[in-house]
């Protein structure tokens, strides 16, 4: 099928076209303007403006800590009332199936998992399956298993970390790799409760900062497209704004995304201790420009906390609201599931200004993702109210008057005078992502891309605007029009295939059968677990 979208402003940063035009889809591709073509489906995209489908980098969507926290606050899932005999991942909470639909009715064509377990990447991509429409990717967590943390201790030869990271991005079908907390889940089975980036994890004698250093060059040697993603130390804490940046300064010049920075943007200053350190933070962002980063916004109302750092998620059970908590520690991958609810106190105040200084000062948007760490920071229903926020200096300052001016106060946010433009925008969340995550199909609306398209009726509302689509092609199909769902279709998972060196592989044998009495078969899966047809698509690494 020929469609032709007709009389939008186009805006494609990864193309350089902005203006009034049309764009031509052809068997799920976009296609130049055919010579005397004629469409078969026309769509008048006039007082629109057209984008690619938009990605987001960081959302926890799928896996053990996301299910956990459906079991423990099924009030606040539509799935808590009566459920059918056989409940399939698909139905189970906030089911995977409504997360598909709420990212295609905003725009958004793929999504990455960021945290996934390598133990429990099979039960993950089946849940991944069950969610529609979009297509999807996860990261493996590496940096608190044993085979790891040895191989460290004994100064195993970079060739040999290599291949070991190789084989469990590979085994596990990931896109890339992300360290959480280094070394402090495996300090915490020693009773360790704080752990900083140059603390020494008990029994292996090796520092967060090395853990880090030796995966971060593992995955460029590789030439991973998405550099290490990593969840630092002292996540929340007053002054870990001081980690942050000893982790910026450990790039040394080779790429290193660190996720979620708003929840390291605390200072301690005034007379609470809790202070925005936003401004100092974009200021080495900007300085750095190896490192990549995104926000993790706050925003208030009621969410829950769900992250593998175990060491953090058991600190802060104190503070869950409602009072229930689940803290798991596993074998390299433990992590907890808190309930928290931002209200628009002094100290949810702070935090919320901390996420749009951040947006607001790194001028680079190539280098600056936008995220709420869903679910940590806020639900990914929100985006399109944290837009609004963006583009419009009258928002802010309507959503600040109602906020404590003392939390204010030690913020740079009032002086902030910036609005976000749609190009920004559109780099931000398409072209930018893309270019992160090594997806040349998609992030740009040109010739050979894969036909993932948003189109947003303009309206002084951007909230509204943003919320909900006019239309989104998802690989050439129309999957919404005027903010609802009009067809259903599986995406695929994203992956990488590296290929390890057998020698490894016959290693991780040997170590798994001694570890756990099981065979390596038992931590792996073929492609056909997955009941879908071609359900991944391979992306290559950098040659």
């Amino acid at each position: 099928m020929l469609t032709r979208i007709s009389g939008g402003e186009i805006v494609d940063p990864a193309n350089r076209r902005a203006g009034k035009g049309d764009l031509w889809i052809e068997d799920g591709r976009i296609v130049e303007a055919p010579q005397g073509g004629v469409a078969d489906r026309a769509i008048d995209a006039t007082g629109c403006i057209v984008m690619a489908g938009a990605i987001d980098i960081h959302s926890h969507i799928g896996g053990g800590n996301v299910n956990t926290a459906r079991l423990l606050l099924p009030e606040q899932h539509a799935a808590h009332l009566q459920r059918p005999a056989a409940t399939p991942l698909s139905n189970a909470g906030w089911s995977t199936f409504e997360t598909g639909c709420l990212y295609a009715k905003m725009g958004f064509t793929t999504v990455v998992e960021p945290a996934m377990s390598p133990g429990a990447a099979l039960h993950t991509h089946l849940e991944l399956a069950d969610t529609p429409i979009i297509d999807k990717a996860t990261l493996a967590i590496l940096g608190n298993d044993d085979f790891l943390l040895s191989m460290i201790r004994d100064n195993a030869s970079p060739a040999m970390v290599e291949d070991y990271v190789a084989w469990t991005v590979g085994a596990t079908r990931a896109l890339g790799v992300k360290v959480i907390n280094a070394g402090a889940a495996a300090a915490f089975k020693e009773d360790v409760r704080t752990f900083s980036f140059d603390d020494v994890v008990p029994s292996y004698g090796v520092s967060s900062r090395r853990i880090v250093k030796t995966l971060q060059a593992a995955v460029n040697g590789l030439g991973i497209p998405h550099p290490l993603h990593v969840h630092c130390n002292n996540l929340g804490a007053a002054g870990a704004a001081d980690t942050a940046a000893e982790t910026m300064a450990a790039a040394e010049g080779v790429p290193l995304h660190l996720a979620h920075l708003q929840f390291y943007g605390y200072g301690t200053e005034g007379k609470r201790k809790f202070s925005s350190a936003a401004a100092r933070l974009a200021e080495l962002v900007n300085g750095t420009p190896e490192v990549t980063i995104d926000i993790g916004q706050v925003m208030f109302g009621q969410t829950v906390t769900i992250s593998s750092d175990v060491l953090r998620q058991f600190s802060a059970r104190g503070t869950a609201s409602p009072k229930k908590t689940v803290i798991r520690d596993g074998d390299g991958n433990g992590g907890g599931v808190v309930p928290y609810r931002y209200r628009n106190d002094f100290y949810g105040s702070v935090q919320w200004a901390v996420g749009l200084e951040l947006f607001l000062l790194i001028t680079d948007p190539w280098r600056v993702f936008f995220t709420t760490d869903h679910p940590n920071g806020a639900p990914f229903t929100t985006y399109p109210a944290l837009f609004a926020l963006l583009m419009s200096r009258t928002a802010r300052e309507e959503a600040a008057a109602a906020l404590p001016k003392a939390a204010l106060a030690l913020s740079t946010l009032s002086s902030i005078e910036r609005e976000y433009t749609f190009e920004e925008i559109a780099i931000m969340t398409r072209a930018a992502p893309a270019k992160l995550l090594g997806l040349s199909d998609r992030g740009h609306l040109g010739a050979g891309a894969v036909a993932d398209v948003a189109i947003y009726r303009r309206d002084e509302d951007i909230a509204k605007m943003l919320g909900a689509a006019a239309f989104v092609f998802k690989d050439g199909d129309l999957v919404v029009k005027d903010g609802e769902i009009t067809h259903y279709r599986w995406g695929k998972a994203l992956r990488l295939n590296p290929s390890p060196d057998k020698a490894m592989v016959r290693r991780l044998e040997d170590y798994h059968q001694q570890r756990y009495g099981l065979s390596l078969d038992w931590f792996t899966f073929p492609d056909s677990a997955i009941a879908r047809e071609e359900p991944f698509r391979e992306v290559p690494c950098r040659s």
